[in-house]
């Protein structure tokens, strides 16, 4: 699949704002990845079909991950909001001929992080949060720090994140934790050995 092809495919399964954050995301994904050296191709890809299961049904994206057990990385088991993710990384692989692990990668893991998660994945995660739609408090702190440190907004992100879920009183993907703890003791080890 191509950038051309995933725009079109994506146009067909979005509302128009989800497509316009989509758009916005893919121009972030681009950006950070000109900034941190990773290939701009894989990140448009990963960018434009990041939320192509966004809006199909609770119903169907059980089915998708029913249907890929080995895919949907025990899917129905997290909390419904990474739920699409999971299933946009299962479509591209099994409908839509997208063969790179790396964008599947970072399609799947877009909303709540993993751990070991490459560049790639950091950005998309990234340019999700920090698209130019975004007016969170704090998101212009957010786009400035992920333009000087990939990790350190990773680790500004995933709190924000784990934050904002863990105040509206819902569980916590242990996906996300993990994330967190991982970027945090790099980050923590890294201060140690410059200070």
């Amino acid at each position: 699949m191509n950038l051309k092809q995933a725009k079109e495919l994506v146009r067909g399964r979005l509302s128009d704002k989800r497509y316009e954050h989509t758009l916005n995301v893919r121009k972030m994904a681009v950006k950070l990845a000109k900034r941190y050296g990773v290939d701009e191709d894989k990140a448009a890809l990963a960018a434009l079909l990041h939320d192509s299961a966004k809006e199909i049904s609770k119903d169907e994206m059980r089915a998708i991950m029913r249907a890929h057990p080995e895919l949907a990385e025990g899917g129905e088991e997290r909390p419904t909001p990474v739920w699409h993710g999971i299933c946009a990384a299962i479509l591209a692989r099994t409908e839509w001929g997208v063969e790179d692990e790396a964008v599947l990668s970072a399609i799947a893991c877009h909303t709540a992080g993993k751990p070991g998660m490459s560049r790639l994945d950091k950005i998309v995660y990234l340019a999700d949060m920090s698209s130019k739609e975004r007016d969170w408090p704090g998101v212009n702190k957010l786009r400035k720090l992920e333009l000087k440190d990939l990790d350190l907004a990773m680790l500004a992100a995933l709190r924000q994140t784990n934050d904002f879920v863990l105040s509206q009183d819902k569980p916590l993907d242990p996906m996300s934790k993990a994330a967190y703890d991982e970027i945090k003791a790099e980050v923590d080890a890294r201060a140690a050995k410059a200070g």
